[in-house]
C-alpha cells in the first residue's frame, strides 16, 4: 500500500480524480466527510443508544453519541500526531501532492465519528438479538430462501457492516449515500471481509466482517481504489486493512477502556479507590501529585486522571503505529495497536474490572434481556407485514403496520434477503427509547 493512494479524496460517482493540491483549504474534502456524518439522521439517533447502561436515568452516563464524539476527538489527536511523523518520513506527500498532517487527523476523526453509526439499540446485545431471531427464533424459517453467506449476514448481524451500508447505500435520488471520501470509508472499514468464512484466522481483519452482500460491489470498489491488498486467492472477498483503521480502532479502545471505567466509578458501580490503584499505573510519569491532592471533588479527581491516562495511551499508540508502519502498509501487522501497548496489562485489568462491575451488572443484564424480547417482537411484526406485501397476502393489520415504516424500509421489490436485511437495518436504526415505544404500540400496551 502507498500513502498517496490511501489518502484518496475520491467519492462514489466521481468521474475524475480529486487532487489534494486543488482542495479549498478552508474546507477540505475530509472536513466535508465529518460534516456529512454529524448532520446525518443515523448519527443523530446515537444520542439515545446504549454505550454502557441501557436507558439510563442519569445525565452523566455516556450514550453512543457522546462516546462517538469523544472517540473522534481522540482519533483526531492520534491522526495528527501520526500524520506529522508520516509527512516527515514521506515528504513527497506534502511537497508533490499537498497533503498536510492535519489531513490525516481529519480522516481519522471522521471515520472515528462514524465508527458506531450502524449499531442497533441496547448495545452489543442488540446485534446478538437480531442474529438470534434468525438463528433460533421465528426468523429461522427464512434460511431455505437464502444463500449460505446471505444467511450468515443476518445471523451474525454486524454493526460495522450496517454502518458501511448506512454510509454508502443508494436511495431514490441519492446515489452513494453520504458520498464520503474513499480515504474516510477505508479508515472506517475495521474488518474488510465478507461474513464467510467466519474467523478463518487470528488476524485482526478476520475478527468480524465489514459489509453485507448487498454492499459487496461498493466495498470492493472502495478497497481497490485505495489499493488495499487482497487476502484471498478465490472468490471470497477479503482485504488488508487501511492503515488509518488501526488509529480509529485505538481511539475507540482508549475511550471505552478509560471512560467506561470512569462512568462505572461515578455511578458507584466501582469504588473510587480502584481508580487510583488502576489508573496510577498509567499516569505515574505525568501526574502532579500536589494538583491531584488539591482536587476536592471525586468528579474532578477522576477527570484529571482520565485526561492523563488518555494522553499516555495516545502517545503510546502513535509510537507503536510509527514503529510498525512498514508491516502495517504491507498488511502483515495482525493485531490492534493496544495489543502491543506497553500498558497492555493495565488496560486488561481495567477492562476486566469494568466487565465484572459494569457490563455484567444487574441493571445492564435486566435491560439487555428486555431488549432481546423487544427486538424479536418488532422484527416479527414488520417482517410478516413486508413478506405478506411481497406475496400479495397483506392483511388490514399489516397495512396499518406498513404505514408506520419510513418509505426507505417499505420496499418489497427485491429478494427475501433484501427485505430481511432492510428490516434489520430499520430495527438497528431505532434508538433505545424508540424501540421501547414501538414495541409498546404494536403490543397494544400504549396508545
Amino acid at each position: 500500500m502507498n500513502w498517496e493512494q490511501l489518502l484518496s479524496l475520491r467519492r462514489q460517482g466521481d468521474k475524475h480524480k480529486r487532487l489534494r493540491n486543488e482542495q479549498d483549504e478552508t474546507r477540505l474534502g475530509f472536513d466535508v466527510d465529518y460534516d456529512r456524518i454529524i448532520f446525518s439522521s443515523a448519527f443523530r439517533s446515537l444520542q439515545d443508544k446504549t454505550q454502557v447502561i441501557p436507558l439510563s436515568k442519569t445525565d452523566f452516563v455516556h450514550t453512543r453519541l457522546t462516546h462517538s464524539l469523544e472517540v473522534s476527538v481522540v482519533g483526531r489527536s492520534l491522526g495528527r500526531l501520526a500524520g506529522k511523523k508520516i509527512i516527515e518520513k514521506h515528504p513527497y506527500l506534502q511537497e508533490v501532492h499537498g497533503y498536510k498532517f492535519n489531513d490525516i487527523g481529519a480522516i481519522v476523526a471522521a471515520a472515528a465519528l462514524a465508527h458506531d453509526i450502524g449499531n442497533p439499540p441496547f448495545g452489543h446485545s442488540g446485534e446478538k438479538a437480531i442474529g438470534e431471531y434468525f438463528k433460533t427464533g421465528n426468523g429461522v424459517r427464512f434460511k431455505e430462501y437464502l444463500t449460505e453467506v446471505e444467511y450468515q449476514d443476518i445471523i451474525d448481524f454486524e454493526g460495522n457492516a450496517n454502518g458501511f451500508r448506512l454510509l454508502t447505500q443508494d436511495r431514490a435520488g441519492v446515489s452513494g449515500g453520504l458520498r464520503l471520501s474513499y480515504a474516510t470509508l477505508g479508515a472506517f472499514m475495521k474488518y474488510p471481509k465478507e461474513s464467510l468464512p467466519k474467523k478463518p484466522s487470528n488476524h485482526i481483519c478476520d475478527k468480524k466482517f465489514g459489509f453485507f452482500q448487498s454492499e459487496k460491489h461498493t466495498f470492493k470498489e472502495v478497497a481497490e481504489d485505495l489499493g488495499l491488498p487482497t487476502r484471498s486467492s478465490n472468490a471470497i472477498i477479503s482485504y488488508g486493512r487501511h492503515p488509518l483503521t488501526f488509529l480509529v480502532e485505538a481511539a475507540d479502545d482508549i475511550c471505552y477502556t478509560i471512560i467506561d471505567f470512569e462512568d462505572g466509578i461515578n455511578l458507584g458501580l466501582i469504588s473510587e479507590d480502584y481508580a487510583l490503584e488502576y489508573l496510577i499505573k498509567l499516569v505515574k510519569d505525568t501526574i502532579n501529585t500536589k494538583k491531584y491532592n488539591s482536587l476536592e471533588y471525586k468528579e474532578d479527581r477522576l477527570s484529571y486522571l482520565r485526561a492523563l491516562a488518555i494522553n499516555t495511551l495516545i502517545q503510546d499508540a502513535v509510537a507503536i503505529f510509527i514503529e510498525n508502519e512498514d508491516s502495517i502498509l504491507n498488511g502483515t501487522f495482525d493485531c490492534s495497536l493496544m495489543e502491543k501497548s506497553a500498558y497492555k496489562a493495565q488496560i486488561e485489568d481495567i477492562i476486566n474490572l469494568s466487565v465484572q462491575n459494569i457490563y455484567q451488572s444487574q441493571e445492564v443484564v435486566e435491560k439487555e434481556i428486555a431488549g432481546y424480547t423487544i427486538i424479536s417482537d418488532i422484527l416479527d411484526v414488520y417482517i410478516a407485514a413486508l413478506i405478506g406485501k411481497k406475496n400479495q397476502q397483506v392483511s388490514n393489520y399489516h397495512k396499518l403496520i406498513l404505514r408506520t415504516l419510513p418509505g426507505l424500509y417499505r420496499q418489497t421489490d427485491g429478494s427475501i434477503y433484501d427485505i430481511l436485511l432492510n428490516t434489520c437495518s430499520y430495527v438497528a436504526s431505532l434508538s433505545d427509547s424508540a424501540a421501547v415505544h414501538i414495541h409498546n404500540k404494536i403490543k397494544g400496551k400504549q396508545l
